[in-house]
């Protein structure tokens, strides 16, 4: 025996398309949020890995810092530079004169 929709109803076909149709547009809609989601969450992950290196970064450079100055102000100078011979102008040293 076929398959005959000419016993049904116009009103019956119509509210059953409309609920199918329904159901598609709220497939699409949960589909695109579930998407929404994922992208969102692709993008915090990569602005935190990104924020946290950057901060890393900048803590070892700090840290590299801090160490280098510490380490400048224990460091004896008085012994490091020779004392050099040179043409005095009496109050400038190192200082030539035009007039003279």
């Amino acid at each position: 025996m076929p398959f005959d929709l000419t016993a049904v109803d116009n009103a019956t076909l119509v509210f059953v398309g409309t609920l199918v149709f329904g159901f598609i547009l709220a497939a699409f809609v949960l589909a695109s949020g579930l998407v929404a989601l994922i992208l969102l969450g692709a993008g915090k992950l990569g602005w935190t890995l990104a924020s946290k290196t950057l901060l890393a970064v900048v803590h070892g450079i700090n840290t590299g810092w801090e160490r280098l100055v510490h380490h400048a102000a224990t460091v004896d100078v008085a012994g490091d530079f020779q004392a050099q011979a040179s043409p005095s102008t009496g109050t400038y040293p190192r200082v030539i004169l035009r007039d003279s």
